[in-house]
């Protein structure tokens, strides 16, 4: 049996490796680089694109005639910034295709709220002042100092500054270094007596004449005079309210020129926020429903038009934009509406759009930002709102420096605080206007009838903010006798039939059409429109317009789209006079029914609450269906403020003494008096932030290194408490810093008074002693003295009261001596020496003569004896 090898076989390996070629790795083409052949193509370079143009020419005029002296060269600041590397205004435009909306790549522009960065480098003018410049280099004796042109040499500059030559490097003179003290301590008396002297010649440059009629100048003290009709709360430094009590009597006077007349009398508060319009300051309207806050808005877009800026209208919810094109559209003709559904005129002066689509072109640099004056927020009290809430704080605190805000608003209670947030964010005064009752009253009605024979059980229980306790009891015996046993018995569509009947036939006895019937339920409004197929409440006229407007707004629709159900369904109910209006409409049947009972043609909708959400479609009454809703969490009843902004859509202005809303009573089930109180009388809700981080919003940020979401963090409406006491905190700060200060000082100078008694003592001691030195070495005796051999105490630079060994005498000019001196090689030298002086100094505050530790070394040094 053979046995393996152990050893391979040398030869044998190499003659496989050497006699087949084929198996070297280099024959392994699979594994080798792709190779793609170049076309050239040298007419790519003839083109190239233009470098930004750093410098502009700039006319030099006569200041008397206007006429042209001559031109000079300026340098451009923004130079070489785009969209994608600078937030300044003054960056290059965008292309115009993604000026409207930006994009995504796009950085947004510098926001108000934040603070503007620090220039990271100044100009060359301010860089450095030519009196902390030195003009002596290091080993040379004098320098040379020039003009402020940079050219003309002016005197030469020699600094008297004790030095030590490279011939005789350890020469000493004392009296140099004091004189040299003396004349660094003298320079302050002399600044201070060239101030003197500079005031001094000022005062006597006044000629008699001119003192005496400038004495007579009266002062305006601009601080003390008091803006017309304002008065600021107390605790709101950013937030003024101003006083809608007291006419504008000089309203006319301060406006002549008026950007849009009016064919009305304006109300107080409206013309008190023109005003502040008209001056460019932020306006937040907070006025009850109905009471003509269009009116701000409107004039807005035509101070904006008559500027030649633009102007963003805002909204929380499509119809409302959808409303509001249309209304604008009728007065201005430059408007555009933007939303998730239409894009109709991007390029107008006044934009309509919702506040997401805002947010959205303020991350993405919208180069709309940088024309724009006004931005109108409509129902800023849908801040509220705990899903879209956020975007209100955000798009507030993302807007320029230069757009002025304007707000719009149901009352709330906290509209100061709200204010003096915004202000405090942007550093600017914010006016408050508001409004203390409605312009058309309501009155709130309990009904309780079922048709029939009960359908005139209308019951008043609050008249102008009075409760009518004796109509309500009244309501609750109109059903005592009803079967109310099972509270969870829902009404059959016969039922609910016959009850609507009923109403709207008491409606139109009573001359209470049209209305709008608010039901909390999309399903429930469909099957109310599809029930009452036996009402009617048009004309034959008002049949006929309906008609032809339904199929004029339809006709650009396909055949197959003209016969879907909900259009056959909604063509039948509208020329009855009874419209449908909710998310789940098609947006075009719901543009339909809002321009069709705007125009007085539906008699009765069935809505849900966003139709009341600032949509200005006004009726007569107001019908609620339930006072409950479910809002996506749990079954409640309505808020105040919900209720108030359903009810408000009651009672049209100029048109109806008051309003009517009633409350519907189903199956004899009457809410109970504290709930009703609560709803109807409670104050609104306040003002609440909804911030919160999303992952959008922290994605946006990120691009931008100037920007953080700790920033927006801070400047969010959540924060405003903690920022609202952060200048006092500041000057608490400050003041304690100021303290600490004095405090301190007085200590320091406590401890400091024997160091300035010693310097002052040893001062005039080396200075005597340097008068006298001269004359001391001089003398015979002390020749004789200082022989070889003799021991000295030396201080000389690092080398403090060291005993030496006089060696011989340097042979020089001057009296100069060769000393050995023992240091310590453990202790380091200074790399920065100091100043003789100071060396003299520590020598005669120390006692004691230098002792060398453990090995000492020795040095040869050559001093001077002063």
């Amino acid at each position: 049996m053979d046995s393996q090898p152990i050893f391979l076989d040398v030869e044998e390996e190499l003659k496989k490796y050497l006699l087949c070629p084929e198996n070297l790795p280099v024959h392994q083409y699979e594994k080798n680089q792709e190779f793609w052949p170049r076309k050239p193509n040298p007419i790519e370079l003839l083109h190239y694109e233009n470098s930004p143009l750093c410098t502009t020419l700039k006319v030099h005029r006569n200041p008397n005639t206007g006429e042209i002296m001559g031109f000079r060269e300026v340098p451009v600041s923004s130079a070489g910034t785009t969209a994608k590397n600078s937030m300044s205004l003054n960056r290059d435009p965008a292309p115009q295709n993604e000026a409207t909306r930006g994009n995504a790549s796009f950085v947004p522009f510098w926001p108000g709220s934040f603070p503007l960065p620090e220039q990271k480098g100044a100009s060359k003018e301010n860089e450095l002042k030519n009196d902390d410049l030195l003009t002596v280099p290091p080993g040379f004796d004098r320098g040379l100092t020039f003009a402020e042109d940079g050219r003309t040499l002016l005197n030469e500059t020699n600094q008297n500054k004790p030095t030590i030559s490279s011939d005789s490097p350890n020469v000493i003179n004392i009296l140099e270094i004091v004189q040299q003290e003396q004349d660094i301590l003298g320079t302050f008396a002399v600044k201070h007596e060239d101030e003197k002297e500079k005031t001094t010649a000022i005062h006597n440059s006044i000629i008699p004449e001119e003192e005496e009629i400038l004495k007579e100048v009266p002062v305006l003290n601009i601080s003390t005079v008091q803006p017309h009709h304002q008065s600021s709360l107390k605790g709101s430094e950013w937030a003024v309210l101003l006083d809608t009590t007291k006419p504008v009597t000089d309203f006319e006077e301060r406006i002549p020129n008026m950007a849009i007349r009016f064919p009305f009398e304006l109300d107080i508060f409206q013309k008190l926020a023109i005003l502040q319009l008209e001056q460019h300051n932020h306006v937040f309207v907070a006025a009850h429903t109905s009471a003509g806050k269009t009116v701000v808005a409107e004039y807005a877009i035509a101070l904006s038009q008559k500027h030649m800026t633009r102007t963003i209208y805002t909204s929380p919810i499509k119809a409302l934009s959808n409303q509001k094109y249309r209304d604008f559209k009728a007065t201005f003709k430059d408007v555009g509406l933007i939303t998730g559904d239409f894009q109709i005129n991007q390029t107008a002066s006044c934009l309509i759009m919702t506040t997401e689509i805002l947010r959205s072109m303020l991350y993405c640099g919208s180069d709309i930002t940088r024309d724009l004056e006004y931005v109108i927020f409509d129902e800023v009290h849908y801040i509220n709102d705990r899903e879209r809430g956020h975007v209100w704080e955000q798009v507030l605190i993302m807007l320029p420096a230069h757009v002025c805000v304007i707000l719009l608003s149901a009352t709330v209670p906290n509209t100061i605080e709200f204010a003096d947030w915004l202000g405090r964010t942007h550093q600017r005064k914010v006016y408050v206007v508001t409004t203390y009752k409605r312009p058309v009253p309501l009155q709130h009605y309990l009904y309780t009838g079922k048709g029939g024979s009960s359908r005139d059980n209308r019951f008043k229980i609050l008249d102008a903010d009075k409760w009518l306790m004796s109509a309500y009891l009244k309501a609750k015996e109109s059903v005592a006798d009803k079967e109310t046993s099972n509270v969870y018995q829902k009404m059959t569509p016969a039922q609910d039939k016959t009850l609507w009947t009923g109403l709207v036939s008491h409606l139109k006895k009573h001359d209470l059409l049209p209305v709008v019937a608010f039901t909390f339920s999309r399903q429930k409004c469909d099957n109310n429109g599809a029930n009452l197929t036996n009402l009617d409440l048009t004309t034959q006229k008002e049949k006929s317009h309906i008609s032809l407007f339904f199929n004029k707004c339809i006709r650009y629709l396909k055949e197959p789209d003209r016969n879907i159900p909900q259009i056959v369904t909604m063509r039948d109910i509208l020329t009855r006079g009874i419209g449908v209006h909710h998310s789940g409409i098609l947006p075009i049947i719901k543009e339909i029914v809002e321009m069709l009972f705007q125009k007085g043609l539906i008699k009765l909708l069935f809505a849900t609450e966003t139709f009341a959400m600032g949509v200005n479609m006004p009726a007569r009454t107001v019908i609620f269906d339930s006072i409950r809703k479910h809002d996506g969490k749990e079954l409640r009843d309505l808020e105040p403020a919900e209720y108030i902004q359903m009810a408000g859509r009651a009672g049209r202005r100029g048109l109806d003494k008051e309003g009517t809303v009633i409350i519907l009573c189903k199956l004899g089930m009457i809410p109970h008096e504290d709930n009703l109180k609560k709803m109807m009388l409670g104050k609104p809700s306040s003002l609440v932030s909804q911030f919160r981080l999303t992952y959008g919003m922290v994605l946006s940020l990120l691009r931008v290194e100037s920007l953080s979401v700790e920033g927006m963090m801070l400047r969010s409406f959540r924060e405003a408490d903690h920022q609202k006491g952060m200048g006092d905190i500041k000057k608490e700060l400050e003041t304690v810093n100021q303290q600490l200060e004095e405090i301190s000082r007085q200590q320091i100078s406590s401890y400091l008074q024997p160091l300035v008694k010693f310097y002052e003592s040893a001062s005039s001691y080396l200075q005597a002693r340097q008068d006298i030195m001269n004359t001391v070495f001089a003398s015979p005796k002390v020749q004789k003295v200082l022989t070889p051999g003799r021991i000295l105490v030396v201080t000389h630079k690092g080398h403090i009261n060291k005993l030496a060994l006089l060696l011989s005498q340097a042979r020089s000019k001057q009296l100069q001596y060769k000393v050995l001196v023992l240091n310590d090689p453990s202790t380091c030298t200074d790399k920065t020496p100091n100043e003789d002086l100071f060396y003299y100094m520590l020598g005669l505050a120390q006692e004691k003569v230098f002792q060398p530790l453990g090995t000492p070394g020795h040095e040869i040094l050559t001093v001077t004896p002063v």
